[in-house]
């Protein structure tokens, strides 16, 4: 299942976008709060088997927003199908 992302609400601090599938159904969403000096990522994918999916589309905005200040703290939690998904490794590269 292709996957995408979905802007609902972005602003200067926060951004909230969907995820959707191919027929435009919500089947998760990813948050990112920033303050100050750190910035927290919230994800969840519901739909089981999309995780690789679900991890190309999300790191690259992951990853952008993590230059908007260079010494930013990024505090992450991602999930899909409910179980917790690792993306420190690739954060640092």
């Amino acid at each position: 299942m292709e996957i995408y992302l979905s802007p609902e609400l972005v602003t200067e601090d926060a951004h909230i976008l969907n995820v959707v599938n191919h027929k435009h159904e919500a089947v998760g969403y990813l948050t990112f709060i920033v303050n100050q000096q750190k910035m927290y990522v919230l994800g969840h994918c519901q739909a089981d088997g999309v995780a690789e999916d679900f991890k190309d589309v999300i790191k690259p905005y992951i990853n952008g927003m993590s230059k908007l200040k260079p010494d930013l703290d990024v505090y992450m939690t991602l999930c899909v199908g409910g179980r917790e998904m690792n993306l420190e490794e690739e954060q640092k590269s």
